[in-house]
């Protein structure tokens, strides 16, 4: 069971507010659909996506990520109740279906975002009031994107999730492109892959971001690095670090970070992005040259962690 306890506190007295499960498996589901960008930094699709006569099933919620990957979403009120399992049927349907969901998103959100589609960031979100180790064991054995959330109810105004467990392949993902902040700047056929531009990066470079890379890893053990086409991704619930490679006449990291308000001011290696398009999240973009900028960028990259 869960170890999280929550106390009000008044003058010098705590007292631990009672948590609880859902009354309705739909009530959380309302919940988490009314509120998903907010909660698990995904755009909502469709609820109670039927997959047709052959599977005879339904997904409970379908949504797209920050970085453009499809996501399914499955709810259990209580235990986890086989919802890995379910899960995972479903995400094998959904794989055998990329245009069926290609045009949903197209309905949904629109061409650009349809078109930039990030199949081999696919991934299964399971919520329920509690995982046992066993399905914690699972989940690392399994050869896919999955995340476990527990969730708690406290009083009629409190919800609490978290991350449980997560398991993030990097695997090779087709030619689509991510999505980005909300000035999109939409990828043509010349733009090369992040692999690409590490192929020819320097190996100055090449130390800094690994250096970079393996700083924010060992930031915390929920911290999740997602490999996409045009940039590294690294999340907890949602992305707080992406990396771009340019390796170019102008060889640098470009670090786009999420930090809010004053927390992201601008300085002489960064700039406010939030109305300028981009590849990868976040609206502070910091760019590292030199070791000396990496020592600069590092504070950044601390605050970005701990306020998402």
């Amino acid at each position: 069971m869960s170890d999280i306890k929550l106390f009000q506190l008044s003058g010098d007295t705590a007292t631990e507010l009672s948590g609880k499960s859902a009354q309705l498996e739909k009530d959380l589901q309302n919940h988490i659909e009314a509120n998903m960008d907010s909660l698990i930094g995904v755009r909502f699709l469709a609820s109670e996506y039927g997959t047709g006569k052959t599977h005879k099933g339904r997904i409970d919620s379908l949504g797209l990520d920050e970085n453009g990957c499809p996501v399914i979403v499955e709810y259990k009120r209580h235990s986890n109740e086989n919802v890995i399992n379910q899960g995972l049927f479903y995400l094998d349907w959904l794989l055998d279906h990329q245009a069926e969901f290609k045009w949903l998103v197209m309905e949904k959100i629109g061409k650009s975002a349809a078109e930039s589609i990030e199949w081999g960031g696919t991934r299964l979100v399971c919520i329920a009031s509690d995982f046992n180790r066993y399905d914690e064991h699972a989940v690392q054995q399994i050869n896919r994107n999955i995340e476990l959330m527990r969730y708690r109810y406290f009083g009629n105004e409190l919800l609490l999730l978290e991350l449980v467990n997560a398991q993030t392949v990097n695997q090779a993902a087709p030619l689509t492109a991510p999505a980005t902040g909300k000035k999109p700047l939409k990828p043509n056929a010349k733009d090369k892959s992040q692999q690409e531009r590490l192929t020819e990066a320097p190996k100055p470079l090449l130390d800094l971001y690994d250096s970079a890379c393996q700083y924010v890893e060992q930031l915390g053990d929920e911290v999740q690095r997602k490999e996409l086409k045009l940039y590294t991704a690294f999340k907890r619930i949602r992305n707080f670090v992406s990396i771009v490679v340019q390796p170019g006449k102008d060889p640098r990291l470009q670090m786009y970070l999420k930090l809010p308000g004053n927390l992201g001011e601008e300085s002489p290696f960064s700039r406010d992005v939030t109305h300028i398009g981009h590849w990868g999240t976040g609206n502070l973009e910091v760019n590292v040259r030199t070791p000396d900028d990496w020592e600069k960028a590092r504070p950044l990259v601390d605050k970005a962690y701990q306020e998402s």
